[in-house]
């Protein structure tokens, strides 16, 4: 899975009376999984969402006595039911890789969409990825565009990369050089070397005319 059980400590430092919690995650981050699972397990039995989520991702990796897909889905939907984003996008990823019956395009990208609408990357990535692939939605690529923005916006390099060659290429969207070139920057800073040859390659150009 690609979402990070370390993601749901920023989440939780924020919240009020979230010290068990945070004692789970600490734990968890120290390599002691069986106190980790205990205090995951308290908080989802408190109906916190957070909890909930950490414990399915222990059942998903396996890292507890009786690992169990079909408890880390009954956990994530929980989580879900709370609009947890990390929980939703998570339901997708289970979805999209067959733990969770047979792989379901469609269905994942449902998911994946919800996350990306409560402030997920990695939905917005998928999501994005769904539309512009037309694997599980209608090909769109201004819906692409959209997505693929978010995504860049929340950090994810090669997002950033493909909005910029969107921007260039008119593609799903108006060509707009200098958001392009703004993207490209972007990526390029954050160490894309795709990003940092076409960057050369359009100053050369400007160079030349």
């Amino acid at each position: 899975m690609k979402t990070l059980l370390i993601a749901a400590l920023l989440l939780a430092a924020s919240l009020a009376g979230a010290a068990p919690l945070s004692d789970a995650l600490a734990a968890y981050d120290a390599g002691d999984l069986k106190a980790a699972a205990r205090g995951f397990a308290e908080s989802a039995r408190r109906g916190e969402a957070l909890g909930q989520f950490n414990l399915a991702m222990m059942h998903l990796r396996r890292e507890l006595p009786g690992a169990s897909d079909a408890r880390a889905w009954q956990l994530l939907r929980r989580a879900a039911a709370s609009k947890l984003a990390l929980a939703e996008n998570a339901l997708g990823e289970m979805i999209e890789q067959g733990r969770h019956g047979r792989p379901d395009a469609r269905v994942a990208c449902g998911w994946f969409e919800q996350a990306a609408e409560h402030g997920d990357g990695d939905g917005a990535l998928a999501v994005a990825t769904c539309y512009y692939l037309g694997r599980g939605r209608a090909q769109d690529m201004a819906r692409a565009n959209l997505w693929y923005l978010e995504a860049a916006k929340a950090g994810d390099v090669g997002a950033q990369y493909l909005v910029a060659s969107m921007f260039e290429t008119g593609l799903g969207v108006a060509a707009d050089e200098r958001l392009a070139r703004y993207w490209y920057d972007v990526a390029a800073r954050n160490g894309d070397e795709a990003a940092k040859a076409k960057l050369k390659a359009m100053q050369a150009a400007d160079a030349s005319s």
